[in-house]
């Protein structure tokens, strides 16, 4: 029993004439009849009664044609599914992000994918860039939202592409003395506890904090460190110390915490898209579609 044979039942129960069901399927009438009779043959039953004048269908028939149409709209929708698979407009896609990139690029990102591809399911994991660039290499994740450049193994492995430029801004708990000023030299925080996050979990960005503290004449006494933005933000809030953080983090408008511009500006950090060189999941090459053009350098 094939597909072929189903089509031919079922059109044969429609049109109650071999010519005509023939015709529609695009065969000849006796390779039709005979798929018919083969079929009829290997379920040990007769779908349809002939006589000279009429075909009409039986018991049996009537019983099998229901769960023929039913088995080849199943086999269209499996075709179908599979297709859209194929051009990347459904599955699963797993995401991992920075805590900085969820205040604004990540939601931007999500809502163009969401509203272009709404069959994909997408799978978010917020972890840090080392995480990232290691679960990347080894295939657990798709897509990754970070700040390049990556090191070691997996910076073989990856392609990156930046999306995003920001500014580095101190955080400051809100009633600390620096606060009311509108920006302030980085050299004004010489003296205070840092929070800041381990090295091996973003090793450029962390290279970038530091390089600012000693071109200003110190070395950041980190006194508290965290893994999550939003989790040295809170404990900022909380008057463990200060911090330099992506400007994005500025969104969440915390009565808490001051956000304040250095002086000069410090340079930019770059968000980055991250895959795996030349990964053949269409899924990976629909997300890339949507990015948008590369920022322009500060």
């Amino acid at each position: 029993m094939n597909l072929h044979q189903l089509r031919y039942a079922v059109a044969l129960a429609e049109e109650l004439s071999f010519s005509r069901a023939a015709q529609r399927e695009g065969v000849r009438q006796p390779p039709f009849s005979q798929q018919i009779g083969k079929l009829e043959e290997e379920l040990g039953v007769r779908l349809f009664e002939r006589t000279t004048r009429q075909v009409r269908l039986t018991p049996a028939g009537e019983a099998f044609v229901a769960e023929a149409r039913a088995s080849l709209a199943h086999a269209a929708r499996a075709a179908e599914s599979a297709r859209r698979v194929g051009r990347g407009e459904a599955g699963r896609l797993v995401v991992g992000f920075v805590g900085s990139a969820a205040n604004l690029t990540l939601p931007k990102l999500l809502r163009r994918f969401r509203a272009r591809y709404p069959g994909v399911q997408v799978e978010l994991r917020e972890l840090p860039t080392a995480q990232q660039a290691e679960e990347l290499r080894q295939g657990l994740l798709d897509v990754g939202l970070l700040h390049a450049p990556v090191a070691g193994l997996a910076a073989e492995v990856l392609t990156t592409r930046t999306v995003a430029r920001e500014l580095l801004l101190a955080a400051l708990p809100a009633g600390h003395r620096q606060a009311a000023r509108t920006s302030l030299p980085l050299s004004a925080l010489a003296d205070e506890p840092f929070v800041l996050f381990p090295r091996r979990y973003g090793p450029a960005l962390h290279d970038q904090i530091t390089a600012l503290a000693r071109a200003a004449g110190f070395e950041p006494r980190v006194v508290q460190e965290a893994v999550q933005m939003h989790t040295i933000v809170g404990l900022v809030a909380a008057g463990i110390g200060v911090s330099l953080v992506p400007e994005s983090l500025a969104r969440q408008r915390r009565a808490d915490v001051a956000f304040r511009p250095l002086s000069p500006a410090a340079r930019v950090v770059t968000l980055d898209v991250a895959w795996r060189t030349g990964d053949p999941n269409p899924l990976i090459r629909t997300f890339r579609s949507l990015l948008p053009a590369p920022p322009a350098r500060a």
